[in-house]
C-alpha cells in the first residue's frame, strides 16, 4: 500500500469505487444524532481510542490536535477546502493514522465510517479532474482537535474536519452526547468520466427526495414546492449557532401513509451512521415531535440533473441539502440542531445543576 497517498487510511482513486459503491448500495450516510442521547457504551468507546491515539502522539503532535475544552476553536466549523487546526493525516505516521481509524470506527457505526472515507477519497478524483489543483486536494488534509481530555466521568469534545466533512461531537459528564452541527459534501456528486464513472458518494440523499417530491399530488406539491429557483449553498451556511428558518413546504401531517414512510426514510438517512445505541433515540424522539411539526419543502427543478434543494425542519433540527454548482453536480448537506449544537443545551443544563 502506498503510504504517500495515505491508503492505510482512507481510500486513493484507485479504490474510491469500492467505498462509494458499498456505501451507496448499503444506504448508510452521516447523520447527526439526539442532542439528549444517553448512551455510555458509546461514549466510553470513543473516550478509549481518543487516548490511545493521543498516547500515540509526539509532544508537538500533541500540542497541535489539542485545545482546553473552552477554547473558540471548538466552534470554528466549516466545509470549505481551507487551512485548519488540528493535526492533519497526512503529518501522521502510518501507526498513528492507523489509531485515527479506530477511533474514528469506535465513535461511527461501519456505514458511517466507509462515508467518510468516501467523501475524503473524492479529493483523490477532484485532484485528477481538475484543470488546476491550487486548492491542494488531497485525502490527507483533514484534521483531529480533541477539545478537553477524553474521559468517561467528564466534558469534552472532538472535532474531524476538511473539505465537505464536518463531524463535530460533544460528551457531557461522559455520557451524554451531541453531534452537531455535522456536514457532508460530494463533489462531483456523479463522477463524470473514467473508470470510476456514475459512483455517487451521496445518491439516496438526492433520489430519496426527489422520490418524495415526485409522488406528491398537485395540490401537496404546489405546497411543498415553496420556490422555483434552489439556493445556491445551504442557507444556515457555517453560522456557529442557528435560528429556526420560517416554515416552508407542506407539513408531514398533510402527506399519505406511503408519503410519510418515504420521509421517514430520508430522514433516517441522516440518521443511521451513528452506533445503533444513539441512532434509535434519535429517530424515536423525532416521532414524538408530531407529524404536523415537521416540514418538508423543496426549491428548484425536480428533474434529475438540474438545481435543486430541499429542507426538513422540525421543532428542534433542521436538514438542509442543496445540489446546484457545477452545473448541479455538486452537494452540500448539513444537520442543525437548534438548541443542541455543540452541545448548547446540555452544558446549560449541566452548569445549571453545578451552580445549585
Amino acid at each position: 500500500m502506498n503510504s504517500e497517498h495515505g491508503v492505510e487510511f482512507f481510500p486513493t482513486i484507485m479504490n474510491i469505487g469500492r467505498f462509494l459503491a458499498l456505501a451507496a448500495g448499503l444506504g448508510l450516510t452521516m447523520n447527526a444524532f439526539a442532542h439528549e442521547t444517553s448512551a455510555p457504551a458509546a461514549a466510553a468507546r470513543m473516550a478509549a481510542a481518543a487516548g490511545t491515539f493521543l498516547q500515540s502522539l509526539a509532544p508537538e503532535q500533541h500540542r497541535k490536535a489539542t485545545f482546553v475544552f473552552k477554547d473558540d476553536e471548538r466552534f470554528d466549523w466549516h466545509y470549505v477546502p481551507r487551512q485548519r487546526a488540528g493535526l492533519a493525516l497526512k503529518d501522521m505516521t502510518a501507526d498513528q493514522r492507523r489509531l485515527a481509524r479506530a477511533f474514528l470506527e469506535n465513535a461511527l457505526s461501519a456505514g458511517g465510517y466507509r462515508k467518510a472515507s468516501a467523501i475524503m477519497a473524492l479529493e483523490a478524483v477532484l485532484r485528477e479532474i481538475e484543470t488546476f489543483n491550487w486548492l491542494g486536494r488531497d485525502p490527507q488534509k483533514y484534521y483531529f482537535s480533541f477539545f478537553g481530555s477524553p474521559s468517561t466521568t467528564a466534558t469534552w469534545g472532538w472535532r474531524f474536519e476538511g473539505h465537505h466533512l464536518s463531524l463535530n461531537v460533544t460528551i457531557v459528564k461522559g455520557h451524554l452526547l451531541a453531534a452537531a452541527p455535522r456536514f457532508l459534501g460530494a463533489n462531483p456528486a456523479t463522477i463524470p468520466d473514467g473508470a470510476l464513472a456514475g459512483q455517487r458518494a451521496l445518491s439516496l440523499e438526492e433520489d430519496l427526495a426527489r422520490a418524495l417530491v415526485q409522488s406528491l399530488d398537485r395540490i401537496q406539491r404546489e405546497k411543498a414546492v415553496f420556490r422555483q429557483r434552489a439556493f445556491r449553498d445551504i442557507v444556515t451556511g457555517a453560522q456557529r449557532e442557528v435560528q429556526p428558518l420560517a416554515p416552508v413546504g407542506i407539513p408531514a401531517s398533510e402527506l399519505n401513509r406511503d408519503q410519510r414512510n418515504r420521509l421517514i426514510q430520508l430522514i433516517d438517512e441522516y440518521i443511521q451512521a451513528m452506533p445503533a445505541e444513539i441512532a434509535r433515540p434519535r429517530m424515536t424522539a423525532i416521532r414524538k415531535m408530531g407529524w404536523g411539526q415537521i416540514y418538508f419543502g423543496w426549491a428548484g427543478a425536480l428533474e434529475a440533473g438540474q438545481p435543486h434543494y430541499y429542507r426538513i425542519q422540525g421543532p428542534s433540527f433542521i436538514v438542509e441539502y442543496d445540489n446546484v454548482q457545477n452545473e448541479a453536480n455538486h452537494i452540500h448537506t448539513v444537520w442543525r440542531d437548534f438548541e443542541g449544537d455543540f452541545g448548547r443545551d446540555l452544558l446549560r443544563e449541566h452548569y445549571a445543576r453545578d451552580h445549585r
